[in-house]
């Protein structure tokens, strides 16, 4: 099969397309032929091996133990595992894999569901990682309730996308942070309100907000704990500042580390995977309450442009790689 294969940790130009075998799939798995894969900066991440934590947790410490990246997939399933009850040969899923930049991926059955009828394979693929951490964020870690005042920082990437549209199916009253060439995207996906952080500050009026989610910013918390209630919470998604040994990840430990001695509530997480949240963005999907947004669709053979173009913080919603039906 074609694949996307990655000897050594750098820039995009570390990607490479080659033949190689297909996955072997164990008990609980089953083999997918794919149709499109997702691009988000934790592939970024994975590919560069920045910031120096990443490595130390687990993902090689001078190369990438796996050498197929990508794990965001939608496609066919092609071959089931002996303990697989729930799929078949023939059904299209959506989820989380193990090396969706390829023609074939293996992925743990528990980390599927059925791909929503609606949506194409490109528009599936942009869902997983993206709309989970999005829900989870607000949901479980922010503990959003119906009414409250909820502030995105980042709404128009491939998180805060789905966040915006999220918290207003959990009925919160939503604004978004994004720049100017992006208002209309945002403001176009429900946002109540719609903030420029290249013309307007978020302390700047006497708005404050029962949830900020802070998606990939670089704000400090002192700067985004004025922007909350006094008792407010505040879920850090990610960061790109603090160097290349920690990243963003300094300001969440600092926010873990100061939240039992103040007001509020200043948190961070890891998404989990799992059947029972992709069904329920499915639902969401099938009511329209939920659309996928698709910035640019990238042939297999162009990964490392997508991941490039990403890099370059260009992309409004989702960068997907696609894959010929025929492949």
């Amino acid at each position: 099969m074609k694949a996307i294969v990655q000897d050594s940790y750098g820039s995009a130009e570390v990607l490479k397309l080659r033949d190689i075998d297909p996955p072997e799939i164990g008990q609980d798995e089953v083999l997918i032929r794919v149709r499109a894969a997702g691009v988000d900066r934790g592939v970024w991440h994975l590919m560069t091996g920045l910031p120096y934590l990443v490595r130390i947790m687990g993902y090689g410490l001078r190369a990438p133990k796996t050498p197929v990246p990508g794990f965001d997939v939608a496609g066919r399933i092609e071959a089931v595992g002996t303990k697989v009850r729930e799929l078949r040969p023939g059904d299209e899923v959506f989820g989380l894999g193990d090396g969706s930049f390829a023609e074939f991926a293996r992925a743990r059955q528990n980390r599927l569901a059925r791909k929503p009828a609606k949506l194409s394979f490109e528009q599936a693929a942009a869902v997983p990682t993206s709309a989970l951490t999005a829900l989870q964020g607000l949901r479980d870690h922010g503990n959003l309730q119906p009414g409250q005042k909820v502030l995105v920082v980042g709404a128009s990437g491939g998180v805060g996308t789905y966040a915006v549209q999220l918290a207003k199916v959990l009925g919160a009253e939503v604004a978004g942070v994004c720049s100017t060439a992006k208002i209309d995207l945002v403001r176009s996906l429900g946002a109540d309100h719609v903030i420029d952080y290249t013309r307007d500050d978020i302390t700047a009026t006497d708005r404050r907000y029962d949830l900020i989610l802070d998606i990939g910013g670089n704000r400090s918390l002192t700067h985004l704990r004025k922007a909350l209630t006094p008792r407010g919470t505040l879920v850090i998604v990610g960061g790109e500042s603090g160097g290349r040994w920690f990243g963003g990840i300094d300001r969440q430990l600092r926010g873990l580390i100061l939240s039992p001695f103040v007001g509020q509530s200043l948190r961070s997480f890891i998404a989990t995977f799992t059947t029972g949240d992709l069904e329920f963005l499915r639902h969401q999907i099938e009511a329209d309450a939920v659309t996928p947004v698709i910035d640019r669709a990238f042939p297999l053979e162009k990964t490392a442009e997508a991941l490039q173009y990403l890099e370059d913080s260009r992309a409004r919603g989702k960068v997907v790689i696609t894959l010929e039906q025929g492949s």
